[in-house]
């Protein structure tokens, strides 16, 4: 087990650190910053069984960590008829709640359909194929092509070792959200220093839109095993809010309560004795999340895809998938009037 990073792995879009490098030292002590952290995991080591992985879960247990707060890439190759045994493995780790990502995706990493088929969390592209941006076309392809698999599968990308400004710009440009390297090491006055991506003004993109982070309200949350009764004190606090997001303990959102849907559930007679003490979660609906870069458009179109809840308030995300607050559909509605007025 070692840490993968080698300085804060940053969102290009803000320049917010968003994990940090994971310190093993020589007694298997774990020392980090704090979480999510990113740590590289050996296929072989999955494959040996639970007694080979004992030392990762005993290093979190005494640095006081979670599994749910560590990131693990896996990296090295999988042999075919090891694949069912890997999957078992994969699937335990996951229960226990670790995040689950491949290193060196393009080169000596997993197979491409072995990737897709573990859905995981993060894609680290490999080093050498960043290097060789953006000077080289076919590593840029290779990096395009790990994009859309991730597109596909739901996973986000990361681009390690980065050195230069122009490797920004292109895996950038490319969909990369998320990377680390030299480039972006803290300053001395220990903060990090992301390029300006170039702003496109470009007639189609202003067509689409303000992204929906310039739209951005706070949103009112709840712990994922919040109770109904608490919903309804949230509700009864402030009569503007039209909706509460139940989220896990890292604000990754798991349920969504519409004020007027869930508010009628205990309208009726005995709707308090009824759900009050049960847990809010029964009467959420699954959360509709868009990532904090969607164009007002898009989000529009994503409001529309069930007509049952076309008004429903839209969670905004970020490339770790946590809550960063709600934008209204009367919000994208005057916005996207606007455009076209």
């Amino acid at each position: 087990m070692s840490s993968l990073l080698t300085s804060p792995l940053v969102d290009l879009d803000t320049g917010a650190v968003i994990a940090h490098p994971a310190i093993v030292d020589a007694n298997g002590g774990l020392r980090a910053a704090p979480l999510p952290m990113v740590l590289e995991l050996p296929v072989h080591v999955v494959l040996s069984g639970a007694g080979a992985l004992a030392p990762l879960h005993e290093a979190l247990r005494r640095a006081g960590r979670h599994p749910r707060e560590a990131i693990l890439l896996l990296s090295g190759p999988c042999h075919e008829q090891d694949r069912p045994l890997l999957k078992v493995g994969l699937d335990g780790l996951r229960t226990i709640g670790y995040l689950l990502g491949f290193a060196d995706v393009g080169t000596a990493g997993a197979a491409l359909d072995l990737v897709a088929d573990s859905s995981p969390y993060l894609l680290a592209l490999a080093p050498d194929v960043v290097t060789r941006i953006p000077g080289d076309h076919r590593a840029i392809a290779v990096a395009r092509a790990v994009v859309t698999l991730a597109r596909g599968i739901g996973a986000h990308v990361m681009a390690p070792g980065v050195e230069r400004e122009a490797q920004v710009a292109t895996v950038r440009g490319l969909g990369v959200r998320l990377a680390h390297g030299p480039l972006l090491a803290p300053g001395p006055d220990g903060k990090v220093r992301v390029p300006l991506p170039i702003a496109d003004e470009s007639p189609a993109s202003v067509m689409l839109g303000p992204r929906v982070q310039e739209l951005l309200l706070p949103a009112v949350t709840l712990p994922a095993e919040a109770k109904a009764e608490e919903a309804v004190a949230a509700f009864g606090h402030e009569p503007t809010i039209t909706s509460v997001i139940l989220v896990d303990e890292f604000q990754r959102p798991k349920g969504s309560l519409d004020r007027s849907r869930f508010l009628l559930s205990f309208a009726a007679r005995y709707g308090h004795a009824l759900h009050g003490s049960k847990p809010a979660q029964r009467l959420a609906d699954p959360p509709r999340t868009v990532p904090r870069t969607t164009p007002a458009i898009a989000a529009m179109q994503a409001a529309g895809r069930d007509s049952a809840r076309v008004y429903d308030d839209l969670v905004v995300t970020d490339e770790l998938n946590r809550c960063l607050g709600i934008v209204r559909v009367s919000d994208l509605i005057r916005q996207v009037a606007a455009i076209r007025g």
